[in-house]
């Protein structure tokens, strides 16, 4: 480890799955001990349904169990046979100080699945005017990241540290499971003064390779 700050040791959980009859009834569980599920929560007995904390999708996340378990409700009583909580966009948040918020693939995540030729990554670093009035020591700096995909820069990864994270990234996450393009997030009116309007004026705003880059409601 090379010279930081201050270092955040998160271990994580151990799931409790012994002795509850998992092995009676044939249940396979990892080395950690969490239960083996596929993308619909099924175990590899027929019947037997796993999910939450228990289970090996690496989500340890109390929406996410509860999300999870409606999905897991509508296919099964609910006549939705597709229905299952997809795991590729969820938004988590770690409530440090400042808080740090994520969703969608980290950049050498996104260079893994598209390679670096495929991506376009926006940055953004400054103290946020929530620190207007305090001595310059006091203003914690805060940090952006759009990691873009395509031609059309689909918006695959946002990420964001500093004051006031948890609370803007729920919103943005709607908009990267909607699947918004930099296009999008630039063609949404900034609020001002807040942190957030950084997602959606990151240079070079409105521009693609020299040249203004209009929304596709605008364009012939």
């Amino acid at each position: 480890i090379g010279e930081v700050d201050q270092m955040l040791f998160a271990v994580g959980r151990t799931p409790v799955t012994e002795g509850i009859g998992l092995e009676a009834a044939g249940v396979e569980t990892d080395e950690h001990g969490f239960i083996k599920v596929d993308e619909y929560e099924r175990t590899n007995v027929p019947g037997v349904h796993a999910l939450g904390d228990a289970t090996n999708t690496a989500w340890e996340l109390t929406p996410v169990a509860i999300a999870a378990g409606r999905r897991l409700a509508d296919r099964l009583f609910g006549g939705e046979p597709n229905a299952r909580l997809e795991y590729e966009t969820i938004p988590t948040v770690v409530f440090s100080h400042p808080p740090i918020g994520t969703v969608g693939l980290t950049e050498p995540q996104a260079v893994d699945k598209y390679g670096q030729d495929g991506l376009k990554i926006y940055k953004a670093k400054f103290k946020p005017m929530h620190y207007a009035m305090c001595e310059m020591d006091k203003k914690v700096p805060m940090a952006m990241k759009l990691i873009c995909h395509g031609p059309e820069e689909k918006v695959v990864g946002l990420h964001v540290v500093g004051v006031g994270a948890d609370e803007m990234l729920q919103g943005f996450a709607v908009a990267v499971k909607m699947g918004a393009t930099k296009r999008d997030f630039d063609h949404c009116v900034a609020l001002h003064p807040t942190a957030a309007e950084e997602f959606v004026t990151m240079a070079p705003w409105g521009m693609k390779e020299g040249k203004p880059w209009l929304p596709g409601t605008l364009r012939p």
